[in-house]
C-alpha cells in the first residue's frame, strides 16, 4: 500500500491523487519535483539537473522528460538545485525536502541566454594551424577508429543577417590519417575514397539556421566519392577571441553523421569480398577557427 511506504500517521499519509502516490518513497526520504519551461511556456526537453547537498556534494543528476519535468527521490534534507539547458541562463534554487512529502518547485521558467558576439560581415578563412577535421568510425566487430584529414581549406562569407551567409570547404582526400599506414593506404584506394578519381571532398553551404543561444544548423551539399548529398552540421558557436598578434578570431565546433552507402561506398559489398571494413556510419567532428581574409 502507498500509505505504508509514505508514512504511518494520518497527518502525512498521501492521498491517492497526490503526485507521490506513484512514487515509492523509502523511509526518511521525500520527493523533489519541478517542470522547466521556456519564456513562451513550452517545455525545455533537453534541460539538465544537478542536485547537491549543503556540503556541495552531488546527490542526483539527470535530464528532463519530454514534458520538461524532473522528479527524484532523495533523503530528507536541504538541497541546492541547478538547472541548465543550451541557449538559456542557468537557474539555481535552494529547497528543503521533508520526510514523506513532496517538495515541488512548480514551473521554472528559463530565460534565453545572450548569444556570443558574432563576427563582422565579410570573408573569413579557416586557419588550419588551429583547426581540425576528424572522424570516428566503428570497425566491424571491433573498437572505434579515430582519424583526421590533415589538409583542408575553407572560406566563410558572413553577411547581415547571418542566416544568408555561405561557406565553402575543400578537403584533400589523400590527407586522411588514422595513424596506421596500411589502413590509410587502403582508405585512399578504390575500395573507399578512391583518391585518384576523387581527390577532394567539398562542402557548399546553402543555409544557416539559428537554433537558439549559440547553436546553429548549417545545411549544404557534400560531394564525396563522386556523389553529392545534403548534410547538416550541428554547430556550436564559441565566440570571438584574439591571436598572439592581436588578430580577431572566431571559433566553432560542428558535428554530423555520414552514411557510407549514401556515397556509394558499400560496406556490404566489401564484406562479401572478405575485406575488413569500418561500420556503415561515420561521425565527423570539426573544430574550426577563422580569421579575416587578408
Amino acid at each position: 500500500m502507498i500509505g505504508r511506504w509514505l508514512g504511518r500517521s494520518r497527518t502525512n499519509r498521501v492521498q491517492p491523487t497526490s503526485p507521490l502516490a506513484a512514487v515509492p518513497t523509502p523511509p526518511s526520504a521525500g520527493v523533489l519535483s519541478c517542470r522547466v519551461l521556456d519564456p513562451v511556456n513550452e517545455p525545455v526537453r533537453h534541460a539538465e539537473f544537478v542536485l547537491t547537498d549543503n556540503l556541495g556534494r552531488q546527490v542526483v543528476s539527470g535530464g528532463a522528460d519530454p514534458y520538461g519535468s524532473f522528479v527524484t527521490t532523495v533523503p530528507a534534507g536541504e538541497y541546492r538545485l541547478a538547472v541548465q539547458a543550451e541557449g538559456y541562463t542557468p537557474y539555481r534554487a535552494t529547497t528543503q525536502v521533508a520526510e514523506n512529502a513532496l517538495a515541488s518547485l512548480g514551473d521554472v521558467t528559463l530565460q534565453l541566454a545572450r548569444p556570443p558576439e558574432l563576427p563582422e560581415p565579410g570573408d573569413w578563412e579557416i586557419e588550419p594551424a588551429h583547426s581540425s577535421i576528424g572522424f570516428t568510425a566503428r570497425h566491424i566487430g571491433l573498437a572505434r577508429i579515430h582519424g583526421q584529414f590533415k589538409s583542408f581549406a575553407g572560406v566563410v562569407r558572413l553577411t547581415e543577417p547571418v542566416e544568408r551567409s555561405a561557406m565553402h570547404v575543400v578537403i584533400d582526400a589523400a590527407s586522411i590519417d588514422t595513424n596506421m599506414r596500411m589502413r590509410d593506404d587502403h582508405l585512399r584506394s578504390a575500395d573507399f575514397l578512391d583518391v585518384e578519381r576523387f581527390p577532394t571532398l567539398e562542402f557548399y553551404s546553402d543555409r544557416f539556421v539559428h537554433k537558439g543561444g549559440n547553436r546553429w544548423a548549417v545545411t549544404g551539399a557534400l560531394s564525396l566519392h563522386g556523389v553529392t548529398r545534403t548534410v547538416t552540421l550541428d554547430t556550436e558557436y564559441l565566440g570571438l577571441g584574439h591571436g598572439m598578434e592581436g588578430e580577431v578570431r572566431a571559433a566553432c565546433r560542428a558535428t554530423t553523421e555520414l552514411h557510407r552507402d549514401d556515397f556509394t561506398v558499400s560496406w556490404q559489398t566489401m564484406l562479401a569480398r572478405g575485406i575488413a571494413v569500418v561500420g556503415p556510419s561515420i561521425r565527423i567532428d570539426l573544430d574550426i577557427q577563422v580569421v579575416r581574409k587578408g
